[in-house]
């Protein structure tokens, strides 16, 4: 029986493992962590987001540049599919109202459990607290702690060491080095579904650090997001902030900043704003004023009066036409990107031109790579793991089509 390592026991990992086991590969999964799952049970911690029920032409879209290179991995292990492997795992599946689709237990713990009790009795084999460290001179993979003192020889490899968010749960990047010393092409790990950082003045700071801002619509150029954002003490995060990350994140490095616009009543008309902001406020104080007359809350009148002050303005003393047309566009500037151990996942990786169709590195035969190691991002919603699981599956099949063809 052929052996296969797989490196990696996140969700990438665990399906190239589960596609191998069922292809008759000796399969042994290798991970740094004391246990699997680690970063996916942290994504489930507040309602695992499976994947998402839009038709498959829009939800390919998500991925960006890399939609087409992406398109046949999950074309071949789809969001239904996907709903129908938790379901005979025992955790049926339900569609939000967002259209997001959740396990009906809605943790990550209990599909966890079940998919790795089944891996288990498959005959899968695990292996943790092992650190990969690359190659020897005969080709074996070397862990740290090394195993037995000796390289681990296997047939074919499939790795999926995650990108370089929340390393603390494993996912470091610290395989970039390993690859690129083999010519392995590379783009930069970056932040992706990340919050930014903004030069909130102290007295907003401390009024509304984690206070939400509810119904709100961002835009940034042509892109718009609707939703919910956080006030941070540092800046700002959430959703809605997420699904505009990679524009923003590319526009702070190209110059230094992004202004952002806030919407805090998208669903008003400009002509009805402007008559409620033109009645008379009487002896109330302008903030409660706003809050009744525009339907504001009080973080949102704050970001109102953060913008005044930043442009050296009164709030009261603005004419309500532009106090109509200021609720709806506040400025926010942006000023970097949170730290990428912050983010919920990262951009770049390998380059899919180091691929071929199968995943498999083609400057090392024998190696595939699978999952956030890859060259794509998504925002949130279900399309990170939807990819990872996809990728997995594809990678897997990839090794076995491989093991056909050495043997014949």
């Amino acid at each position: 029986m052929t052996a296969v390592a797989v490196i990696g026991a996140g969700p990438a990992g665990l399906m190239a493992a589960e596609v191998l086991v069922q292809g008759g590969a000796r399969v042994t999964v290798y991970d740094s962590m004391p246990s699997a799952g680690r970063k996916f049970l942290m994504a489930g911690r507040g309602g695992l987001n499976l994947t998402h029920s839009e038709p498959l032409p829009q939800f390919i879209t998500r991925y960006r540049e890399a939609a087409q290179r992406l398109q046949a991995a999950i074309e071949a292990f789809p969001p239904d599919a996907l709903r129908a492997w938790s379901e005979a795992l025992g955790e049926p599946t339900f569609v939000g109202s967002s259209g997001r689709v959740f396990p009906k237990a809605f943790k990550a713990s209990p599909l966890l459990r079940a998919w790795l009790r089944r891996l288990d009795a498959a005959g899968v084999h695990f292996a943790f607290r092992q650190r990969w460290m690359g190659w020897d001179g005969d080709g074996r993979l070397v862990f740290d702690p090394p195993g037995g003192g000796d390289g681990i020889a296997a047939d074919a490899i499939v790795l999926a060491l995650g990108g370089a968010s929340w390393p603390r749960l494993g996912s470091d990047g610290g395989w970039t080095t390993i690859l690129a010393d083999k010519g392995v092409a590379i783009s930069p790990l970056r932040p992706a579904n990340s919050g930014f950082t903004v030069a909130w003045s102290e007295i907003f700071r401390t009024r509304f650090e984690g206070q939400p801002l509810k119904g709100i619509t961002l835009s940034f150029g042509p892109h718009r997001a609707r939703g919910e954002a956080m006030i941070t003490s540092g800046g700002i995060e959430g959703g809605t902030i997420y699904a505009l990350s990679a524009e923003l994140r590319e526009a702070i490095a190209a110059n230094g900043a992004a202004v952002l616009h806030v919407a805090l009543r998208p669903d008003v008309d400009h002509g009805e704003l402007v008559k409620r902001l033109s009645a008379s406020r009487g002896k109330q104080s302008f903030s409660n004023f706003l809050r009744k007359a525009a339907q504001l809350s009080p973080v949102a009148v704050g970001l109102l009066q953060e913008a005044t002050i930043g442009a050296g303005q009164s709030l009261s003393a603005i004419s309500a036409e532009r106090l109509a047309e200021l609720i709806n566009a506040v400025p926010v500037k942006l000023t970097r990107v949170a730290p990428i151990a912050r983010a919920i996942s990262s951009a770049g990786g390998i380059s899919f031109d180091e691929l071929d169709s199968d995943f498999m590195i083609r400057k090392l035969p024998g190696v595939f790579a699978a999952g956030e190691m890859l060259d794509w991002e998504a925002p949130t919603g279900g399309y990170l793991l939807q990819a990872s699981f996809a990728t997995g599956a594809a990678a897997g099949r990839g090794v076995l089509r491989r093991l056909v063809q050495l043997s014949s």
